[in-house]
């Protein structure tokens, strides 16, 4: 990817994020692979953005590496 390429990516209600950001989650989730479920108000941090702009990277309830559609997220 070119420096003058940078991919936006939106959450579910159209705020940019960057890399660093904390956002919430509107939605259960549950995780694959696992019993775990990502309740509606989870509060999370410090995310990372990938190449994909439909996704982001994080780390939730000793979850490492977990990797979250942006459609049920929004910035907080």
């Amino acid at each position: 990817m070119e420096e003058d390429e940078k991919i936006i990516v939106k959450d579910a209600h159209g705020n940019v994020l960057e890399n660093g950001d904390s956002v919430v989650i509107i939605k259960d989730l549950k995780v694959k692979g696992s019993s775990i479920v990502l309740k509606q108000g989870t509060k999370i941090k410090n995310i990372r953005l990938t190449d994909d702009d439909d996704l982001i990277e994080c780390n939730a309830d000793g979850i490492k590496g977990l990797v979250l559609r942006v459609e049920f997220l929004k910035k907080g």
